[in-house]
């Protein structure tokens, strides 16, 4: 078994290194599959072949050898990132030849096409969780997802209708995302409800899964009597696990909060300390679960603390489509005079990412 292995594997770097730019797998079932890996994520790699119109969708665990001469960008479980090529050495591990970007701007012209892959480590294949083909550009480190959703009971004309979206990019060393949440909802006789809250944010990655961060997030929110409250948020995190089937970390930092209301109460300022933390599970076959907790105990203000709460499953019903059900919750143990302190919405969207 071992030695077929070994000879299919050699049968897919003669072809790889026959087709410039033409990538190799070898699957579980025994499936040879030749094309272009564009990326892999959350344990799904992404395929495209001459032969079928959509690209291929597949699972990381089920493939037994690669070969390739793409460039990639490979981020590893342990943080660990590089910059070069990916091939099989057997069914459980994988060979990186990668290059030192540092060393290579300092090599002549003649010399780069000989030295930049000239270091080589070899590793579990189970532990690569990242790739993206670097001659992708800007638009394959792109994500984007859009969700609608709408309804509409006889009874007082109650109408509810909120849209959910995000924006994504992910570069070698850093990342960038932005998410917007609106609810309106109406209803005779009764006051309108409205909702927004949203948030942009960045993380620097370093040595060992950890990460520089800072936040911006908004929230607008009649319930709770908020017309804005905005946050600075700057800290350090950690993926404490981070795998092809889940990533739990944790951030703490702190947070300056400015808040104003639709009442007559004055505005207010104050610091928080920050402490957070978020889990992905994203290999329950089509279902995907994401949950973040973040508590804010006040630095500034006696006695306050606050917590914002959010859990979304998703399912992926047809190509790009997706059904996500999720909850967003705010606690406030000090609100104004006339607000709640716990305010919580359910939603049940259909979306799109791209």
């Amino acid at each position: 078994m071992k030695k077929s292995l070994l000879f299919c594997i050699l049968v897919l770097a003669s072809v790889s290194q026959t087709f410039a730019q033409v990538d190799s797998l070898l699957l579980s079932n025994g499936n040879l599959i030749v094309g272009e890996i564009k990326s892999m994520d959350q344990g799904v790699l992404t395929m495209e072949t001459d032969y079928s119109d959509s690209d291929f969708k597949i699972t990381w665990g089920e493939i037994r050898a690669i070969a390739s001469q793409t460039n990639f960008l490979i981020t590893l479980s342990s943080g660990r990132r590089f910059n070069g090529k990916l091939n099989s050495v057997d069914s459980a591990n994988i060979r990186i030849d990668y290059y030192d970007p540092v060393r290579v701007l300092k090599l002549k012209k003649e010399e780069i096409a000989e030295k930049e892959t000239d270091l080589t480590e070899i590793v579990p294949i189970a532990t690569v969780v990242y790739l993206n083909a670097v001659d992708e550009g800007f638009w394959s480190r792109l994500s984007a997802n859009f969700d609608i959703g709408w309804s509409l009971t006889k009874a007082n004309n109650l109408q509810q209708f909120n849209i959910r979206s995000g924006l994504g990019y992910l570069a070698d060393r850093w990342k960038a995302s932005a998410n917007l949440n609106s609810i309106r909802s109406t209803q005779d006789e009764v006051d309108d409800i409205k909702r927004t809250d949203g948030n942009a944010s960045f993380n620097y990655f370093l040595p060992k899964d950890w990460f520089l961060l800072y936040n911006l997030t908004y929230l607008s929110n009649t319930e709770q009597l908020i017309r804005s409250r905005v946050g600075n948020q700057i800290g350090l995190g950690k993926y404490v696990i981070h795998t092809n089937k889940t990533y739990f970390g944790f951030q703490t930092g702190i947070n300056l909060n400015t808040e104003s209301y639709f009442d007559d109460t004055p505005s207010r300022n104050s610091g928080e300390a920050l402490i957070g933390t978020q889990l992905n599970l994203y290999d329950i076959g089509d279902l995907n679960l994401l949950t973040t907790l973040t508590a804010y105990p006040s630095l500034t203000e006696s006695g306050r603390f606050r917590t914002d709460f959010s859990l979304d499953v998703k399912y992926d019903f047809l190509d790009d489509f997706y059904i996500k059900v999720g909850t967003t919750m705010n606690y406030d143990n000090q609100p104004i005079e006339g607000a709640t302190k716990l305010d919580y919405v359910f939603q049940t969207t259909v979306g799109w990412e791209l």
